[in-house]
């Protein structure tokens, strides 16, 4: 009589869940992939979709056609509404109804949310640039200001209207700050003669005294020299304390006229964490052992964003695509392991670098933690690596033929204002922990 295969459900089909479920595609389980979403987000190129210089179809890949090679994984779309460790299901929310799924070993990949650390008013007025809703929201907010401001006549409120702030200076916020400076200098000032009387203006702040603070000094301050050099004002060691409709108020008194913020300072692990019903540590995120099973949950396991595990200094592992995709595929390694009565593996990380495009030709990049990179150089290796990251030929093909017209043009063709797409607004906001 042949052994009842293991089943294996992920929840989550970001870097995570899919290299989870791609390690475990051909092997003796049976895998359930959940998304609420039929789709995979390359999340780093958000910022490009929001700021007209990529379609949404170039940054989304469907999970079916991912996965559809493995006869063992299927994958259901709905939201998890809730986990019962003790009879080891989820309870999930489709279109066709709630229908409960068993689970002998569970992959919560379920990645983070936007950080608002508990104001509600900046919830309530700044955009995020979590996901692709976001991402076309914001770019829609941002070409229906200009037309607003094109047929204002009140200077000041025709400059507030094109006025850009960018909240945090880690790697989206100083991506997005110089694409929005591009996507005004280069494109929007052409096709809107209304506005030549006026300097586009983005602001980016951060809390601390420093922007991108996870790099060496040196490409720190290559960052803050090719930012300045686009026009971007910097603004450190001031945090956001209110944003209203039209108004930023921030720490050290300074009132910013402006109807759009971009809120890219923090992020929190997602909701789904709470479910699982233990301790979370700073942030939201969930505790796991080395192994990345979760404390006191056996055969529950939590990758990327979502976990919470420290180094060997002490320090918990970045919430990056890297760490998400080398946890993923431990993970499903030690699920493996597991149904083989076999001991388990640590999990190491092997850190390839990190870099930030600061515009067009401008980039820092400090790869593997050896190799400096800035300026033209890091762009093209910023370039590249994010063409290989991307899932699918057509991807790569039709985002690379459209960075090349970017480049050769200054044109940023996805300049389409869709209506009926709606901010999300999220309820109960977490305090920071």
């Amino acid at each position: 009589m042949t052994a009842q295969k293991a089943r294996v459900i992920i929840i989550g089909a970001g870097f995570g869940g899919l290299n989870a479920a791609q390690t475990l595609a051909g092997q003796a389980v049976d895998v359930l992939v959940i998304d609420r979403n039929n789709f995979h987000t390359f999340t780093p190129l958000l910022y490009q979709v929001a700021t007209s210089g990529l379609d949404p179809s170039e940054v989304v890949y469907p999970v079916r056609q991912i996965l559809q090679k493995a006869s063992n994984i299927d994958f259901l779309m709905g939201e998890v509404v809730s986990i019962d460790h003790t009879a080891q299901q989820v309870q999930v929310r489709t279109r066709a109804g709630e229908r409960t799924e068993p689970y002998d070993y569970l992959i919560i990949a379920a990645g983070s949310v936007t950080q608002y650390y508990g104001n509600e008013a900046i919830a309530r007025n700044a955009f995020g640039l979590k996901d692709l809703k976001d991402a076309v929201v914001l770019r829609n907010h941002i070409l229906s200001q200009f037309e607003q401001a094109a047929w204002t006549d009140d200077i000041d409120h025709k400059r507030a209207l094109t006025t850009m702030v960018v909240v945090g200076g880690g790697p989206t916020g100083i991506e997005t700050a110089g694409a929005l400076h591009e996507l005004y200098h280069y494109v929007l000032r052409h096709e809107y003669p209304e506005m030549n009387d006026l300097t586009p203006h983005v602001i980016l702040v951060e809390a601390s005294d420093r922007l991108l603070a996870a790099f060496p000094a040196p490409l720190r301050d290559s960052a803050r020299q090719q930012l300045e050099s686009l026009g971007v004002e910097i603004v450190l060691g001031s945090a956001v304390e209110h944003v209203d409709a039209g108004i930023i108020r921030l720490a050290n008194g300074r009132v910013i006229p402006a109807h759009t913020v971009v809120w890219s300072t923090g992020v929190a692990g997602s909701p789904l964490g709470r479910m699982l019903d233990v301790p979370l540590a700073l942030g939201g995120r969930v505790p796991v052992l080395d192994t990345l099973e979760v404390h006191g949950r056996e055969h529950i396991y939590v990758v990327g964003d979502l976990a919470y595990l420290e180094d060997e200094s002490g320090t918990p592992y970045p919430q990056v695509a890297q760490v998400a995709i080398q946890q993923g595929k431990r993970a499903a390694h030690n699920v493996l392991r597991r149904t083989e009565n076999a001991a388990e593996n640590a999990f190491q990380y092997r850190d390839l670098g990190i870099m930030a495009t600061v515009g067009r030709s401008r980039a820092v990049a400090w790869l593997g933690n050896r190799v400096p990179l800035t300026g033209f150089i890091a762009w093209v290796v910023w370039l590249g690596l994010h063409l290989v990251w991307l899932i699918g030929f057509r991807n790569r093909a039709s985002v690379l033929v459209g960075w090349i017209w970017n480049y050769l043009t200054y044109d940023r063709s996805v300049r389409i204002i869709l209506e009926n797409t709606t901010r999300h607004i999220p309820a109960n906001l977490p305090e920071t922990q």
